[in-house]
């Protein structure tokens, strides 16, 4: 574990000043906005399916998307950290405007995978980097709280956009038009950080940062065992988008309908978002979060493994519990571990853990499918959610070994 990691955190400030928060509230939006438009990997199942995939080729194509996500958190967040927040992000919109529209040109199954690792790596770029930005510029734990909750607010708003209307148009326009509108706001979302973020620096500024970075991350426990904790609780949440419409498609329902699914998963985090924002700020103060995270491990293996019963939309919307709670509490728990100059890296590196399960996800479904059915479909899934609240004893352990032995420097007032 690190040494320092203490000793070069900055004591506590009330808050962003008012130009800082502007800029926040920009790339919130901004990436809800993103969201909104991100049709490519929801309904990506559904255009390889029209191109003829059987079940085993979806669930491979699914998993190289997954692999190009894994890398792109972890190099998105690094660049993040050494080339600044603004240009990073700025690369991988631009980069995102061209690879995801690629998904809906392309047919051979050679192509169709080299597309899919690009444009997972450019899909969910946003994350890492706007997570650093939020850690440097809000030092209130609980105001930070606030700004995550309100995040995965708005990309679940986004989330609600891309269901009702890619379920819509999909059957009007075709999917590939969904993939082209991906791309372009992408664009967009580029040319505006590039117009009104403030231009920002490398954040390892010498190589003893670096290499400071690179050592805390390999030794630092806590980090790897969040790493797993988070792996485990969000396959499921991953299975929304791979598991469930691989057993709607087996069903014989349309893409219309499970982009309703989408609509139910986001009106549930909308509903739970308002009242629950408010209380996981004041919990993150005073809490180490490790307690809600395991109970959200297991709100969502539940949830999600109840879709391997359902035969009805009702019945597969019912099944879609809101995340909210492991979002916020794992992000609480990395910032306060995270080192100042190694933010974009551990907020990369803790990132891929959605990639990862991207990749997790599609490759149980298709075994479970083709082994035991949907019902085993539900039972690995609901593993899933029992093994990280399982995890979460050893993270607990550490977070409060750590404390004891370096406790966190205390708001001065």
């Amino acid at each position: 574990m690190p040494s320092t990691l203490y000793a070069t955190r900055p004591s506590p400030a009330p808050s962003a000043d008012r130009h800082d928060t502007a800029q926040i509230w920009m790339l919130v939006i901004g990436a809800g906005a993103v969201r909104a438009a991100g049709f490519s990997f929801p309904f990506l199942s559904y255009r390889l399916a029209g191109l003829g995939f059987s079940t085993e080729g979806i669930s491979g194509v699914l998993a190289l998307f997954g692999v190009g996500w894994l890398a792109g958190q972890v190099l998105w967040g690094r660049l993040a950290d050494a080339l600044g927040r603004r240009t990073a992000l700025v690369g991988a919109m631009l980069m995102a405007s061209v690879a995801l529209p690629m998904l809906a040109t392309v047919s051979s199954p050679f192509a169709v995978g080299a597309a899919a690792v690009v444009s997972g790596a450019a899909y969910d770029a946003p994350r890492p980097i706007v997570s650093a930005v939020v850690a440097d510029e809000v030092h209130d734990e609980a105001t930070r709280a606030r700004f995550t909750g309100w995040r995965h607010f708005a990309i679940n708003v986004g989330a609600a956009v891309t269901g009702a209307v890619g379920g819509m148009l999909a059957d009007s326009t075709g999917l590939p038009f969904l993939f082209w509108i991906n791309g372009a706001v992408c664009a967009i979302f580029a040319l505006v950080v590039l117009r009104f973020m403030k231009a920002d620096g490398p954040h390892p500024r010498t190589p003893a940062a670096s290499h400071s970075s690179a050592r805390s991350v390999l030794h630092d426990g806590r980090l790897w065992f969040l790493w797993l904790v988070s792996l485990l609780a969000l396959t499921p949440v991953a299975g929304l988008f791979s598991i469930m419409p691989l057993l709607m498609e087996r069903n014989g329902m349309p893409a219309s309908a499970y982009g309703w699914t989408q609509v139910a998963s986001a009106a549930t985090v909308l509903l739970l978002s308002i009242p629950l924002n408010g209380w996981l700020a004041r919990k993150t103060g005073s809490s180490s979060m490790v307690g809600l995270l395991a109970t959200s491990s297991l709100v969502l293996g539940a949830g999600i493994g109840s879709a391997g019963m359902a035969s009805s939309t009702l019945q597969y919307a019912a099944a879609v519990p809101g995340e909210i709670i492991a979002f916020v509490a794992a992000t609480a728990i990395l910032d306060r571990i995270a080192p100042p100059h190694a933010r974009g890296l551990y907020a990369g590196i803790w990132g891929s853990t959605l990639a990862c399960s991207v990749i997790c996800a599609p490759a149980l479904a298709g075994w479970s499918l083709t082994h035991g059915g949907p019902g085993l479909v539900g039972l690995t899934t609901f593993a899933c959610g029992v093994l990280g609240a399982v995890t979460c004893f050893p993270l607990a352990l550490l977070l409060r070994q750590d404390k004891a032995v370096r406790p966190l420097p205390q708001p001065t007032h």
